[in-house]
């Protein structure tokens, strides 16, 4: 039996909801052709066997949140947000609710889980100390790890959150770049500066950050430490060498996590030198307690472009001309 529904949206001008010349609205209708929608003013009207309503409702409000949050929905938007709602579940923990998505949450903002990927990582997170998550670029990686981290300090699960990054390009010493440390580094860390300030106001960053419960610092400056009741994060770890990898493991305390974001077809360490996350890959994967997520282009989550340049580029590889 079909149900309609109408779904209203204020202080948004509706092209940023419809699309130009209501492109947003066309994508839509071809992967629901059953369904009716209709747009007028400030108002979405659908109409559809009551399955079908639940998922345009959710895809509608969806997109109510990101224009809300950046004042614009670009393409790519459209596609991630379809191909969450229509793809089938993770085999292994069956259609989560709606709610299940939702990785952190603050009065200002709201992280999810936008991909089998990303869901996959907030799961493997929940039941493992030590968590690789290996994939291309635009996977949300990095953001997603930090937002997990957030998380569990925020549930008072940890008391403070390390996210590190190896400076490759700087050779790790940073001694010949102008400035202070925080000038030298900045360049390097920056990602995980913004990824924070999605999650926490800028006050509270700065707060958090002189305080030492929020440390970013390059993967260098761990050498020695005993982390205890920590998250740690190191990112880009394709970059690290064995010997770094290993010291980046070894910090673990008491009741101390990890995740370990990485794309190994992005290395910038010399030739001689092997990837400590390639090695880390092939000797680590039967220890229980650590577990791999692999992304792969169906996760991607920035412009649609960059899901062509990956499939360019494996195509390259296969060739053997990269």
């Amino acid at each position: 039996m079909q149900q309609e529904k109408s779904i209203e949206f204020t202080g948004i001008e509706p092209v940023i909801i419809f699309g130009p010349h209501d492109a947003h609205l066309r994508k839509i209708r071809q992967e629901f052709p059953q369904a009716l929608i209709g747009a007028r003013g400030n108002t979405v009207t659908v109409k559809g066997e009551p399955g079908e309503l639940r998922l345009l409702e959710q895809i509608f409000r969806e997109m109510i949140f990101l224009a809300n949050q950046h004042g614009e929905i670009l393409e790519s938007d459209i596609d991630a947000i379809l191909g969450l709602a229509c793809s089938p579940p993770p085999p292994e923990t069956g259609a989560p609710p709606p709610e299940s998505d939702t990785i952190v949450s603050t009065k200002d903002y709201t992280v999810r889980a936008k991909t089998n990927g990303q869901r996959k990582m907030v799961l493997e997170a929940k039941t493992n100390d030590i968590l690789f998550a290996i994939g291309p670029a635009g996977t949300g990686k990095t953001y997603t790890a930090v937002a997990i981290a957030v998380a569990a300090w925020k549930a008072k699960k940890v008391k403070r959150i390390v996210l590190a990054r190896p400076a490759v390009e700087a050779g790790e010493s940073l001694g010949f770049l102008p400035g202070d440390l925080a000038q030298k580094i900045d360049p390097y860390l920056r990602p995980l500066y913004d990824a924070l300030q999605d999650m926490l106001t800028a006050e509270k960053l700065r707060t958090l950050t002189e305080q030492r419960v929020i440390e970013i610092v390059p993967l260098a400056y761990m050498r020695g430490r005993t982390l205890n009741n920590s998250f740690i994060i190191l990112d880009e770890a394709q970059n690290a060498s064995n010997k770094q990898m290993k010291m980046c493991l070894t910090r673990l305390g008491i009741n101390s996590r990890a995740i370990i974001t990485g794309d190994v077809t992005q290395i910038d360490l010399p030739r001689e030198v092997e990837s400590g996350l390639m090695n880390a890959r092939d000797i680590l994967q039967n220890i229980p307690g650590i577990s791999f997520v692999f992304l792969d282009k169906s996760d991607v989550v920035r412009h649609k472009l960059v899901r062509d340049i990956i499939n360019a580029y494996e195509k390259e590889e296969e060739r053997g001309q990269i």
